[in-house]
């Protein structure tokens, strides 16, 4: 049953102040760097610099259980803020992970620079991620659970690796859910793919 806001809904809750100026769709905020390494009709193939992200799972698959999980993030911000850490929460895309087993997390970007506590939050990960190629496929619908889901096997359909099962991917929202327009785009890491080999 599609459930709309499950993909993206904390993008709602997300204050808009104004940050670095990386793309047209981050808005002016801080978001990952990436070049773009090959460009088709159907998706695009992005390196992206190493990064840092806040993680924190999503419990279940309705509305309620992705804004718990935007309001795990947030108390975590405030609660270092407190102890005189300034992590950033206008930051540029908003990520939802869905496993092959449907278990989600939701990640929020940490920008450089960004001096970071030591972690003892049991909800909340800290996340490096090193350089990596990830494919991307765009889309504008108002996300939801079931449109994350048809983009992502529209985007493992386009790459046409020698693989049956769709592996780990990421909808990444850059827009309030009510906005007018919406770009949101399906992540596939390479080294999430795990083929005998291409076709």
């Amino acid at each position: 049953m599609e459930q709309p806001l499950v993909l993206f809904a904390s993008l709602v809750l997300l204050s808009f102040c104004k940050g670095d100026e990386w793309s047209n769709f981050c808005h002016e905020k801080p978001c990952p760097r990436y070049t773009v390494i090959e460009k088709n009709q159907d998706f695009e193939k992005r390196m992206y610099v190493a990064t840092e992200w806040i993680t924190t799972k999503i419990e279940g698959t309705g509305g309620s259980d992705v804004i718990n999980a935007n309001s795990k993030l947030k108390d975590y911000i405030k609660r270092q803020k407190d102890a005189g850490y300034t992590i950033p929460d206008d930051t540029w895309p908003v990520l939802i992970t869905v496993t092959p087993s449907q278990d989600f997390s939701l990640s929020w970007f940490v920008p450089p620079g960004t001096e970071m506590p030591e972690n003892t939050d049991t909800l909340v990960t800290l996340q490096s991620k090193p350089e990596a190629t990830v494919y991307v496929r765009v889309f504008s619908d108002t996300p939801s659970i079931q449109s994350g889901k048809d983009n992502a096997n529209m985007l493992w359909n386009a790459m046409d690796k020698n693989c049956t099962d769709l592996p780990t991917y990421t909808g990444a929202g850059y827009d309030s859910y009510f906005s007018f327009q919406h770009h949101n785009e399906i992540w596939i890491y390479a080294d999430e793919i795990s083929c005998k080999k291409d076709k």
